[in-house]
């Protein structure tokens, strides 16, 4: 799979919303930071345009600011139908890792009570994160093979047409089994939307 471009605008947008939120909540970046298990510097360069953060940092953001996920990016598309095409939507990586798997968000936006993400990702590939969703959150293959480590719950193998759900709350990580690519779709409902 060919590198995507990360939009430049995105890592400025984000940014300058994790900084108004921060700032409304009476949190300086090293409170906020400690909050969402990150450094501070890392931090700072996300609230400048810099870097941008992944899934898991923008959930954890998120959780440590009291939003939804959704409220820290802009939306894919303003209409109430929304048509994402092959090869639309926001580039976003799994985690802060060299080799990290980019996903691409067909729906993150605040006025929705439901994110879609759709990865794709090789062997050379980082997706070992862990990750945990405020709402319900479901995995479905589309291709490939993976294990999926449920924390508490066990490790699952899921392939083509299989899906795996679990609640809000629970922290899951992904493993390619194999060479093969896989393509996935991640969903997560949003509490406390609209």
């Amino acid at each position: 799979m060919p590198d995507p471009v990360l939009d430049p605008d995105l890592g400025a947008a984000v940014g300058g919303e994790i900084r108004r939120l921060r700032e409304a909540a009476g949190l300086t970046t090293r409170e906020l930071a400690a909050r969402a298990a990150m450094s501070q510097p890392f931090l700072s360069q996300i609230e400048r345009g810099a870097s941008v953060p992944s899934m898991a940092s923008v959930y954890r953001l998120a959780q440590a600011l009291g939003v939804r996920p959704g409220d820290l990016l802009p939306a894919v598309l303003p209409s109430e139908v929304t048509v994402v095409r092959r090869g639309e939507g926001r580039p976003i990586p799994v985690a802060e890792h060299p080799a990290a798997a980019v996903g691409r968000a067909l729906l993150l936006r605040s006025t929705s009570a439901l994110e879609i993400v759709e990865y794709e990702f090789g062997p050379d590939e980082y997706i070992a994160e862990w990750f945990e969703s405020p709402g319900e959150s479901a995995l479905y293959v589309v291709a490939g093979r993976l294990e999926v480590d449920i924390l508490g719950a066990g490790t699952y193998r899921i392939a083509p047409g299989d899906l795996i759900h679990f609640p809000a709350g629970t922290r899951d990580r992904w493993r390619l089994l194999g060479e093969t690519p896989a393509r996935v779709l991640f969903t997560a409902s949003v509490p406390g939307t609209r």
